[in-house]
Parts: C-alpha cells; structure tokens; sequence
C-alpha cells in the first residue's frame, strides 16, 4: 500500500483542502489515487451513488479524484446530536446512536476490523492513498482510542505531512509542540511540513523556517499562500471563516438571510448563493439581526425538533411568520422543510423525547419521524422547469394536508416538496448547485423590486467544481517541494494509468 497522510496541528488547518489539491495532482500525474479518513465527525455528509453516507470531504476528495466516492473512503461518519451523543453511521449506514464513553471505550477497537477491510479494497483498485486525519494526532486525552491519525499513517505505513495555519498565529509553536508530544516511532512517520493560509511575503519567513528545520530535522514542503477557493467546507467550524458578503442593503440586489440553526447541517446547500451576483447572505441567530430580508432560508438540521423548539425560544419563529405576512419569500430545505409544514409527529422518540409539535404552517404539510433514515442520489425535474440534482437525507416522511404543487417531479416517478410563488420547501439538498434554478429564481425577485435581471452564461456546477479543483491543483503545485512528495510515494511498485 503507497499512502500519503496528511495530518493537522490543530482542526480546520485547511487537511482536507490540501488533501483534495493532492487527489486532483495525483489523478493528473496519471496515478489511480483515492481518499481516505477512517471515523470522520462532521454534520455535512454526502452520499454516494449506492446511497452510502460519508463524510463530504472525502466524497469533494473523490471528485477531485475523478472517481466515484463509495463507503470505504470514510467506513464510520459520527454526526452530533447534541447531550455529547453522536449518530454512529458504519460503512455509509445508520449504526447506533452512542455517547461519547462507549463509543470510546466499547465501539473503536470492535470495529476496527472493518476499517481494515475498506483499507484493503482501496488498495487493491487504486495505487496511492490520500489519508486525511482529524483534529490533532497530539490529543494526549484522546490517543488510545484515536484511530484517525497516527494510527492509520502505521496502518497504512504512511509518510505524515504535518500542516500548520499560519493564519491563527504561534505556527511554530503549534508544530514543534505538536512533534513533541509524538511518540518517537510517531515522529519518525512525520517526513514534512507545510505551513498554510499564509498572507504576506515570505521572505519573512525564512530565518524560521532555517530554525524550524534545524530543530526539528524535518523539512519544511512548502508555505501555501491563502486561496479562496470554492471547494465545499467540512463541518461547522468553517461556518465562522465563511465568505460572508457584508450586508448592506445598497450593495446587493436581493438580502438573503439564512437562520443558523444551532444543529444546522450540509450547510454546503448554500454555497452557490456566495457566488450568485448582487446575493447578499448573512446568518441570522437572533430577532434582532432578521430585519427586512427578501428571502429567509431554513437550512438542514441533525435535529429538527429542537432547533424547532430554539425557534420558539429566540423569537425568530414569530419573526419568520411577520415576514411571511409581509409576502417574504421564504425556503426551507430537508430539516428547515419541515419546520414550515403544519405538524411534526415524532411519537418514536427518534429525535425528541415524543410528542407532536405544532410547526410554522407555512405548507400544508404534516412530518412524521420513523427510524428509517432515506439517503439517496436523485435526479428530475422542477415544477418551474428546471433540471434538479441532488441528494436526499432525512428521517421523516412528510405528506400532504391537502391538494399541493409539488417542487419536483423526480425520474423514479416520486414528487418531492411543495412549490409556491413565496414558500417553497424540499427535502432535496443541494437545490442551489442547479445554477439555472438558482439564477431565475433571484432573478424573478430582481424583476419584482424593478431591476434587470442578471444574463449571461450560467457555468454548471459540475463545471464550476472542476475550474476549481484545477485551480487548486496548480496553486498547491506551485508552492510545494513535489519532487520531495513524490519521494514517499515507491513508483517501482505500481504503474501509472
């Protein structure tokens, strides 16, 4: 097995970006490369074509790739539920619902077996692997049981870059503090450095890098200038370094505010906004900050009933309802489509303690959870004309009250959500990755306030994911020591496609 780790001082230190760039290098370079995280925590998840659910790093990784994700680039995804118990999902299916303690203590070592087994078809099919770690590999709290870090590099007898974010200061302490906390056969799996999201010119790093390569023996790979490029985040904690478009009201032709849910999930839904022209987005927490929006979005959630609940409690239910008075278009997807039906039903106790629970009422219809989660690809048409891609993730079942326009009429014969000119709600996520949708729709609310409607080509998403999945290639590329990356990887043992 040829394997490659790239491993973290600390979390969001931009793994999972740098992992991408060298999926995407690799496949360039003529060699069958594929990604790899072994327990993954994170609430945006993608599914695959069998209707696996994983990590979405790793399947924007497979992307990159240029091959399909399956389940044993990422065997065990833990999705928070809040009261520090996760969703246990093994091998891209629902597993148990587990606390902290016995997933540490119980769960690791029993399942590590299958792990293996994903490690050892992926290595019969491809020729390297690309191994993304999580957090840290120096959580002294957490090492015995950690098998997302140097555990897969002895695994897998993988060369570990460790990456550091400049951008968060103290860079050098982080990694000498980080290799000093390894153990000596850990150390010696670390063969480089990168320094990322660096800002500035540097030449001013180079007495510290001359230091840093003296103590620690280790060379340094390269130092990656920041790049804002558009490839989908990991989990929440990128939500705080998003590329918020400050929301001024004269600056954009149509506000946009998305509710932060406190469990708000595949927040990735609402990336092409960011790049829709005269779109401003903010996210919205509290009453206050909800002012006179265009449109209100209710994103996906881990659990609906209780970000439902916290829509009580902070006024923003009451908000959202004044708004839709007022004829403010409002959108709710998966979680946040069902807030806006009449009745959820979750007398299951699957995410509540059971009860029914009188929701927005802004769609006629009622939700009921069951312990059937649907994960599912899917594909068809809109009731506005458009042609919809997405995927599906959801543990209710939501029906109809009474007569409804359905938002699309899929391929398999199915009809999902409901469509209205100022409420439209759909369990489909990814809806605004279809650019075509997504420019008519704010282009029709640009007509209405009086002003011209946006025209020009509309790239797909599939085309935009590839410029940038180019982009990253030869950013990266050009800042890193590849000769030296190469050097870990024997080419004696495989031939290139």
């Amino acid at each position: 097995m040829q394997a490659i780790m790239i491993q973290g001082t600390a979390s969001d230190v931009g793994k999972s970006v740098l992992c991408t760039a060298l999926c995407r290098i690799l496949v360039n370079d003529g060699y069958r490369v594929a990604p790899f995280k072994s327990q993954n925590m994170a609430l945006n998840s993608y599914i695959t074509k069998d209707g696996g659910e994983i990590g979405r790093a790793q399947g924007v990784q497979a992307e990159a790739a240029k091959i399909d994700a399956t389940t044993d680039m990422n065997p065990i995804l833990l999705k928070p539920k809040g009261d520090m118990v996760s969703e246990v999902i093994l091998h891209g299916k629902h597993f148990a619902n587990m606390d902290a303690v016995s997933y540490r203590e119980q769960f690791v070592e029993d399942v590590m077996p299958e792990v293996r087994t994903s490690l050892e078809r992926l290595s019969d099919n491809y020729d390297v692997l690309i191994l993304e770690g999580a957090g840290s590999p120096a959580e002294i709290n957490l090492k015995s049981r950690d098998i997302a870090n140097m555990r897969m590099a002895h695994e897998t007898d993988a060369s570990v870059i460790l990456v550091a974010d400049i951008e968060r200061g103290g860079v050098f302490a982080s990694l000498v503090g980080t290799l000093m906390l390894l153990d000596d056969a850990e150390k010696a799996r670390v063969k480089g450095i990168i320094i990322n999201k660096f800002r500035g010119m540097k030449e001013l790093l180079t007495s510290g890098i001359d230091w840093l390569e003296e103590y620690t023996g280790i060379p340094v790979l390269g130092v990656i200038p920041y790049f804002d490029v558009q490839i989908e985040a990991e989990d929440s904690m990128a939500l705080s370094s998003l590329r918020l478009k400050k929301p001024q009201q004269h600056e954009f032709a149509v506000d946009v505010a998305v509710i932060r849910l406190p469990r708000i999930s595949n927040f990735t839904d609402l990336d092409p906004l960011f790049e829709e022209p005269g779109v401003g987005v903010r996210f919205v927490s509290t009453l206050s900050d909800l002012k006179n929006p265009d449109v209100v979005i209710l994103p996906g959630t881990k659990n609906t009933v209780e970000d439902f609940l916290w829509l009580q409690q902070t006024g923003l239910m009451q908000g959202i309802l004044q708004l839709a008075n007022q004829n403010v278009r409002i959108i709710g997807i998966c979680g946040g489509y069902q807030m806006l039906g009449e009745i959820i039903r979750d007398e299951q106790a699957v995410e509540s303690t059971g009860g029914t629970y009188l929701t927005l009422g802004l769609l006629p219809i009622e939700t009921t959870f069951i312990n059937s989660k649907q994960t599912v690809q899917v594909s068809g048409r809109s009731c506005t004309g458009h042609e919809i891609e997405g995927y599906e993730i959801h543990l209710g079942r939501s029906v109809a009250t009474k007569p409804l326009k359905p938002f699309i009429q899929f391929y398999d014969g199915r009809t999902d959500g409901v469509y209205t000119d100022q409420v439209f709600g759909t369990y489909v996520h990814g809806i605004f990755q279809n650019r075509l949708f997504t420019r008519d729709y704010f282009n029709t609310i640009r007509v209405q306030k009086g002003m011209e409607p946006i025209t020009g080509e509309v790239l797909s998403d599939f085309e935009r994911r590839e410029q940038a999945y180019e982009l990253l290639d030869r950013h990266v590329r050009g800042h890193l020591d590849m000769e030296k990356i190469y050097s870990f990887i024997s080419e004696a043992k495989f031939e290139k496609r």
